[in-house]
């Protein structure tokens, strides 16, 4: 698990940077609260709208993340103050929360401004939760709001704006449909079902503590798009809960809330949790865990029995969830498994004419943007078939064929990349087999996307060649004709199965 994180692919250093822009954009918010007066819990809120507002937004285009961002505290804010009204009132609190649940998940029809709009408003409940937030807070929480997220988007838009060059994270693309056909729909519904089962469960193990099983199921449902995924992000948040918690007790605990070595763990933590994301939901959780260690040891409520409790109401949200998938309108795997390899597939074929037409010489053309796309779409083909490569996956078939896809479309990936740094060399130039080369691959992406797997024949066996950009392409066609085998499949089947 080591290997997979710190040795994962970072075209650009996207993920570093996405890391270290986050511990200086919530650092600053922080300072700001501080410079501005507000408590530890004015400064706690505005250092998770700041984190929020630098990890959520993925719109395609440096201004469609500047319009979200700019909505966050439009829906953020009305959410905090129904929290903070209805603190004393258990039952329309607890039903305006699940119908926050509901809306959140909804709102990913809207595309990635939709999702970041609805993480926005259910952590912004959350929190509120979290301080117990009373309607005299408001006008500070909602202070340290807006200072927070306008810090953020300096930071973003201004101080350390990289997206100029690379694209955000992609997002999970919304399924068609209409009603319950429509994947974001059934989940809305999966959702809201999960929460309500986390949210009983979790108040009669700890009336205090019981919003930690809701915000487990709800994060569990996040990116996500079919049952088994669902199942192993839950499976995964347990696991990366225990590992941080015996970190925490180890590191955060005998802190005993100190201020300055507290912060210093504090932005070690945002720094694992934005660079683990692409990657490893598991690292990711465990950041996340000591990130609220060492939260409740500033707040000076850190003890053996709070983090135990943290475990508890985990494992209910993720049975909540688990339940709610198995059993509320179950979406299975394969059309999601299909939709993101067909995906990945085209990048492939965009990032060969992208590099061939620098390589032509062609004015602006640069493949780099492509090949961070490839590697963001590429991790979620590992996700959409993390069920079916699971160690505990009985089916060998199905396991041993799912992994024979993601091994080939790495090395897609890898010539792809070995393709790119040919061209971005400015010596290089074109070649007349370079354009037929080209050609052989878009055929073989056509025929692999659009279910006729079975025309793709062998690779033609060619003599080596000392030219590098060729052989890159040669050992792209060998990687896409092998891809025939296990897509190849009856017509109406999925890619990889589910």
């Amino acid at each position: 698990m080591l290997k997979r994180v710190f040795a994962a692919p970072d075209p650009g250093r996207v993920r570093l940077r996405f890391a270290a822009r986050a511990v200086v954009g919530i650092g600053l918010a922080a300072a700001v609260c501080g410079l501005a007066g507000h408590s530890l819990p004015g400064a706690v809120t505005g250092g998770l709208a700041a984190l929020l507002a630098l990890f959520t937004v993925a719109d395609p285009t440096v201004r469609g993340q500047a319009v979200t961002t700019a909505l966050l505290p439009a829906v953020g804010l009305p959410v905090l103050a129904a929290a903070a009204v209805l603190h004393d009132v258990p039952v329309a609190r607890d039903l305006a929360f699940l119908a926050v649940v509901g809306a959140g998940v909804y709102a990913r029809r809207w595309g990635p401004r939709g999702h970041s709009l609805g993480v926005f408003a259910f952590m912004t409940f959350f929190v509120a939760q979290f301080l117990h937030a009373v309607p005299e807070q408001l006008p500070e929480l909602s202070a340290a709001v807006l200072l927070s997220v306008l810090t953020a988007a300096a930071v973003r838009f201004g101080l350390w704006c990289y997206e100029r060059r690379f694209p955000a994270a992609a997002a999970p693309a919304p399924t068609g449909g209409t009603g319950l056909a429509r994947v974001t729909t059934r989940q809305a519904v999966q959702a809201t079902a999960g929460a309500g089962f986390a949210l009983v469960a979790g108040q009669l193990v700890s009336g205090q503590r019981w919003y930690w099983a809701v915000g487990a199921t709800w994060w569990i449902f996040v990116n996500t798009a079919s049952r088994g995924e669902t199942l192993v992000r839950g499976f995964r948040r347990v696991l990366g809960t225990v590992l941080g918690i015996g970190l925490g007790l180890g590191i955060a605990a005998p802190l005993h809330g100190a201020a300055l070595p507290t912060a210093a763990l504090v932005a070690v933590s945002v720094f694992g949790i934005f660079y683990t994301a692409a990657v490893s939901y598991t690292w990711m959780m465990l950041w996340v865990t000591l990130l609220a260690e060492s939260l409740y040891g500033l707040l000076g409520v850190l003890t053996p029995g709070l983090v135990a409790l943290r475990l508890a109401e985990t494992a209910l949200g993720a049975a909540g969830a688990a339940l709610a998938v198995l059993f509320v309108l179950p979406v299975t795997t394969h059309a999601v498994t299909d939709e993101w390899i067909q995906r990945s597939l085209h990048c492939v074929h965009a990032c060969t004419a992208e590099a061939a037409a620098r390589l032509a010489g062609t004015e602006g053309a640069d493949p780099a943007p492509r090949v961070a796309e490839l590697e963001q779409l590429l991790g979620r083909v590992r996700l959409s078939v993390a069920p079916l490569t699971h160690p505990l996956n009985p089916m060998r078939g199905r396991k041993g064929r799912a992994r024979r896809v993601l091994a080939l479309l790495d090395d897609c990936a890898r010539e792809v990349r070995g393709l790119v740094a040919v061209a971005a060399d400015p010596v290089a130039s074109h070649d007349a087999r370079l354009a037929a080369a080209c050609w052989r691959v878009e055929a073989a992406v056509e025929a692999l996307t659009t279910g006729r797997a079975d025309r793709v024949g062998a690779a033609a066996a060619r003599p080596p060649v000392a030219e590098p950009v060729l052989a890159h392409l040669h050992g792209l066609e060998r990687a896409l004709a092998d891809l025939a085998e296990p897509l190849r499949t009856p017509p109406g089947s999925p890619l990889v199965g589910a």
